[in-house]
């Protein structure tokens, strides 16, 4: 996991007034909401004696403040400790009482953290898909798995293994050949454009001989840097998700379905329901396979002893979209301190 990027971690709909406990980037995280309702996140263990803080409760007297449950420490959005009851009023709080804090927002339907090395800041806000607005109708499914989430997002930019994992649901066809795929990188996104077909004998076409965009389809699939994908079926259609990172073993893949084709509640809802349940199928499809990939993450070798520890995955031509992550990956991790 990269340091000094924005995360969406959470559906919006999961942070309610109550403090959230929750395992993300491997930190024991909790989440609640301040005054205005804005998102707010610390490191979960308070500063006198590491309690989870999630078991305490928000405080909506003036402004908010989370207390503690062990010995009712309160503490600010800042996560300063303003309040020790135990040393009564006239006593200031000694300064060492705070929180490590991550700044958080609420946009899109997800939660976001700015999951941050000290003494560093964002410089701009969570980036989300200019075609994808929020007046679009949807729904959220959360989904785990025991998945690295590079791996996770890795799957969904993986042209070539759609006629074998996904036969008889989105690969139906036997368009096993890759020709490209088209890729046009902008401005920390990626956009892939698919042109596979069945194999007829002709060489294939690379990257560079295919067109980005495709002329043929308005189909195309869009990354956005470091978690979030979007699947462009039409103009009344798209798949996206976000690709919550848990720990170095585990994700959730919070997959939302979005429409504008119907507007009447119930049908609305019936659609929806239809299409997260088909969502599901998908990606159960895919999870079965991704969670048996070694090592959990690239590049790292996999447990001593292993058969294949320290085997390189030899990609091919038509794995270019996992490429340019990749890439993205590690010009990250490079921006990062140390």
């Amino acid at each position: 996991m990269i340091r000094n990027q924005w995360y969406a971690i959470l559906d919006s709909k999961e942070l309610g007034v109550r403090p959230l406990g929750t395992l993300r980037m491997g930190e024991r995280l909790v989440l609640w909401r301040d005054r205005e309702g804005r998102p707010v996140c610390h490191f979960d263990r308070c500063a006198h004696r590491g309690a989870s803080l999630a078991l305490g409760k928000v405080l909506c007297e003036g402004e908010h403040r989370l207390m503690c449950p062990f010995h009712g420490l309160e503490y600010d959005e800042r996560g300063i400790c303003t309040k020790i009851p135990a040393n009564g009023a006239a006593e200031p709080v000694p300064e060492g009482f705070r929180l490590r804090t991550y700044p958080a927002r609420d946009l899109h339907g997800f939660i976001w953290i700015f999951w941050a090395e000290d003494g560093v800041e964002p410089k701009d806000e969570p980036r989300w898909f200019e075609d994808l607005p929020d007046t679009m109708s949807f729904s959220t499914v959360a989904d785990p798995w025991a998945s690295h989430y590079s791996r996770s997002i890795e799957n969904q930019l993986d042209m070539a293994h759609l006629p074998f994992i996904h036969h008889n649901t989105i690969g139906r066809g036997g368009a096993t050949v890759v020709d490209g795929p088209g890729i046009l990188m902008r401005d920390g996104a990626m956009f892939v454009y698919t042109y596979n077909r069945i194999d007829d004998g002709s060489p294939r076409r690379s990257t560079e001989e295919v067109a980005a965009p495709n002329p043929d389809k308005p189909f195309k699939l869009e990354f956005i840097f470091p978690n979030v994908w979007e699947n462009y079926i039409n103009e009344k259609l798209r798949i996206a998700a976000a690709f919550a990172p848990v720990d170095e073993e585990h994700t959730i893949v919070y997959l939302r379905f979005c429409q504008s084709f119907l507007r009447l509640p119930l049908l609305r809802s019936l659609v929806h329901l239809s299409g997260n349940r088909m969502n599901l199928v998908i990606a159960h499809q895919d999870r079965r396979v991704v969670e048996t990939q070694v090592p959990k993450v690239h590049g790292r070798k996999a447990a001593a002893g292993a058969q294949d520890a320290g085997a390189v995955e030899l990609l091919f031509p038509g794995d270019r979209a996992i490429m340019e992550y990749r890439k993205m990956r590690l010009e990250a991790m490079g921006k990062t301190k140390g």
